[in-house]
């Protein structure tokens, strides 16, 4: 009897635990209640696109800025930054603090509110390295849930745009936040910027409420308010006391100024407001692998940035603890040396230049093609990214029919389109506009 055991479950067993195994092989699985969740849009769609065995086919649904040849392009400046650091014997892989690499977070803070800041000199500025612009709204969300608006608060309404992209809404959902709203943003019918809807919506959100707003090249749209509408929207925040939350993940790619792509952060900044700013150095870098974000504060003082600080210290040990350094290194190094900065400009240049030549070629030739409805505003939008306006009719068509993929609300990457599949994905569009009108 020295051989036999109690098992978990109540029964006698041998040493070798046959009798435990047996019913623990009886049980259900622990996870056998967990349902199968669905893929991310984008990624459900890239998916479709791979086991797609067309050789016409075309994916118009990423999300990262592509060369003529279909591959994300990598930076000559970052590539020549990236062979500098593999050199340099004094770097080692030890661990950066919990905020990240200092030189990265100054730097980027400065080219988003700019040299001459009155907030960085008056030390009312923090910043928090993260996991990308994903990573930054979320240490921000996680911040806010926690601290504003009254200690744990997560009845305060959270206003994101409508459409929106990169998943905002979720973002602020998973931290705790009960009321996500949407403003009005983009106007289907006139294919541009409902201002007044935003307005509206704003002059009657509750006080205190969170408002995500795009710093340029609002994503999925590629519409932006222009510079009096922005200090309209900053007059309306101020008298209702709504936080801006801006991102910024498309600097220098929308008009290929960083300064003017810069320019309603700034301007917000000056207006006295208090605000948090997601960077994301993703496609304006090229480093989508690397994951370099970072998550700006702005606050009326420097004890109240460092209270702040304080608690996104904590926030980020238990997240992710420390971040990655060698995306972090690499912008770090290119925007504090004026000559890598100017070449990394004109870097951003090519990118930009080869998004407007592909803006014009789709509208040429849909208007030579006389393809039903206007389409302008793919030429008077900016950015990587474009809502063309189809239905979701006509972008299933597109899927089903010709094998062209592009998210349900009718966004595609401009950069997709390429000189060998631009007349195919025009006639393609023409034929899915004249079928399902």
């Amino acid at each position: 009897m020295k051989d036999l055991k109690i098992d978990a479950f109540g029964g006698r067993t041998g040493h070798k635990g046959a009798h435990g195994r047996a019913a623990l092989e009886m049980l259900p699985s622990t996870f056998s209640n967990v349902p199968l969740a669905l893929p991310a849009q984008i990624f459900k769609l890239a998916i479709d696109f791979r086991n797609d065995p067309d050789p016409k086919k075309v994916n118009l649904g990423g999300g990262a800025y592509s060369t003529d040849d279909c591959k994300p392009w990598v930076l000559p400046v970052v590539k020549k930054v990236h062979l500098q650091i593999i050199e340099d014997d004094t770097l080692n892989h030890g661990d950066l603090p919990l905020l990240g690499l200092q030189e990265f977070g100054n730097i980027a803070s400065r080219i988003a509110l700019g040299d001459d800041s009155p907030a960085i000199k008056e030390k009312r500025v923090g910043s928090v390295q993260t996991l990308g612009g994903t990573g930054a709204l979320r240490v921000g969300a996680e911040f806010l849930c926690r601290w504003y608006n009254g200690r744990d608060n997560v009845a305060t309404p959270i206003y994101v745009s409508t459409p929106e992209g990169d998943d905002q809404n979720c973002v602020f959902g998973v931290t705790g936040f009960k009321d996500i709203r949407t403003y009005h943003y983009w106007d289907a019918d006139k294919r541009g910027l409902d201002f007044q809807g935003l307005l509206e919506d704003f002059k009657n959100a509750p006080e205190f409420s969170i408002v995500v707003l795009h710093s340029c090249a609002h994503n999925p749209t590629g519409t932006d308010p222009n510079t009096e509408q922005w200090m309209k929207i900053a007059s309306v925040m101020k008298e209702r006391f709504l936080f801006p939350f801006f991102y910024s993940g498309h600097q220098g790619l929308a008009s290929g100024d960083i300064d003017k792509d810069a320019w309603p952060i700034r301007y917000f900044v000056s207006e006295g407001l208090e605000l948090f700013c997601a960077q994301s150095f993703s496609r304006n870098f090229g480093l989508y692998s690397e994951r370099v974000g970072n998550l700006i504060l702005v606050g009326k003082n420097s004890e109240n940035v460092l209270h702040v600080l304080s608690q996104m210290k904590y926030i980020v040990n238990i997240m992710w603890s420390n971040p990655s350094a060698q995306g972090a290194r690499i912008v770090a190094k290119i925007l504090s040396s004026p000559e890598l900065f100017n070449e990394w400009k004109e870097n951003i240049k090519i990118m930009r230049s080869r998004i407007l030549l592909m803006r014009s070629e789709l509208r040429s030739r849909l208007e030579a093609l006389c393809t039903p409805g206007t389409w302008s505003h793919l030429t008077k939008q900016i950015g990587l990214f474009s809502c063309t306006g189809l239905t979701t009719k006509q972008v299933e068509y597109l899927a089903n029919k010709k094998h062209v993929y592009l998210l349900p609300n009718g966004r595609i990457n401009i950069s997709s389109l390429t000189t060998k599949n631009l007349d195919y994905v025009a006639s393609s569009i023409h034929e899915a506009v004249t079928q399902m009108q």
